[in-house]
């Protein structure tokens, strides 16, 4: 259920914004949203599982501020973290 290191490190890879970087709003949000993906196919067998439920609804909290943080001080890079993961907005 959870990321891989190898999945880590290319997420990391294609979202840093210099060599080393793993902790910008836009590795942090491209992470999350990995995550949730995963979650949420999770739920599709277990339906009842309400202790992971309130985990996933905490990530999504957390990278939809993430978001508006990287939409205030960097709309170029917000849009295009965006437009890769495919998030509506």
């Amino acid at each position: 259920m959870s990321l891989t290191k190898e999945k880590k490190r290319e997420i990391v890879k294609r979202f840093e914004t210099h060599a080393g970087d793993t902790g910008s709003a836009e590795v942090q949000i491209a992470l999350l949203t990995e995550r949730i993906q995963t979650l949420s196919t999770h739920f599709d067998m277990h339906k009842k599982d309400n202790h992971s439920r309130l985990g996933l609804l905490k990530m999504v909290g957390k990278r939809r501020r993430l978001l508006n943080y990287l939409k205030e001080h960097k709309p170029g890079s917000y849009k295009q973290v965006i437009k890769e993961l495919g998030l509506r907005r």
